[in-house]
């Protein structure tokens, strides 16, 4: 199936979306799709500023706003599935079940849209998550690896091109059990982070095979805030991601 640029019309329409194509946009589909996620209390509009300023080449940029609105009028969005607060701190927490978020990422987003509307592949999809969306987005690439190897699922399971995490791990709530999920993982968080503990790292590692850690110079867990910080990032995008330049026109992929 040939692939095709995914268009607002292609998601459901209960779901908010913004699609930012790359720099030098042509009509032919890009040979990437990059889904951004945001953290809670933000929005799609808030998130896609970042992805703009990403400036990716051959990179189709999905940022996915969390279905859930937090309540008494604080605005934004949130993808627990319940909302509970870290009796120390009194924050909200990350860590609030992702079911249904989950569901609506590995099926009705990745599984219905861009693999069987659009014909891209699952190593052709890469997920950013900041804090809670982080969680979500390695909560998607487990369940997405859990069915490979069956009957007639290997267009829809199996290992994406990666996943970022800024400021979360594996969550606590999710489920460990099964082989090791194959998506390489980028954990990005501050030096002593309480969330990316090395308990956390460990936890994560418990479920992918392939994780690598880099922490900030500074405390706190925000999005990167200089080249140094986002230098990581930018080189994982660099392996992971593929690239048509150079391969001429009507190739075919083997293996």
């Amino acid at each position: 199936m040939p692939t095709k640029t995914p268009t607002q019309s292609d998601f459901p329409s209960n779901l908010t979306v913004t699609i930012t194509l790359p720099p030098s946009s042509t009509s032919t589909p890009t040979p990437n799709i990059l889904l951004l996620l945001h953290g809670i209390g933000d929005s799609a509009a808030g998130f896609t500023s970042f992805g703009r300023a990403l400036r990716l080449p051959e990179t189709t940029i999905i940022t996915i706003q969390a279905p859930a609105p937090l309540p008494f009028d604080l605005g934004g969005f949130h993808w627990g599935d319940d909302l509970s607060f870290d009796s120390r701190t009194g924050a909200l927490d990350m860590d609030a079940g992702f079911s249904r978020s989950t569901a609506l990422l590995t099926n009705e987003i990745i599984r219905q849209v861009l693999v069987e509307k659009c014909g891209y592949q699952l190593r052709e999809i890469m997920i950013l998550g900041f804090g809670q969306g982080g969680m979500v987005g390695l909560a998607a690439a487990r369940e997405l690896g859990s069915a490979a190897g069956k009957e007639n699922q290997d267009r829809i399971s199996g290992a994406l091109a990666g996943v970022i995490s800024i400021g979360a791990p594996y969550a606590l709530s999710g489920t460990r059990s099964g082989a090791k999920n194959r998506s390489p993982v980028l954990l990005v968080a501050g030096r002593d982070s309480e969330a990316v503990s090395d308990g956390a790292v460990r936890r994560t590692k418990d479920v992918f095979e392939f994780v690598e850690v880099s922490r900030y110079a500074r405390k706190g867990d925000g999005m990167p805030s200089n080249r140094d910080e986002m230098l990581p990032v930018m080189q994982f995008f660099a392996r992971r991601l593929r690239s048509r330049q150079g391969v001429p026109e009507g190739s075919v992929e083997i293996g």
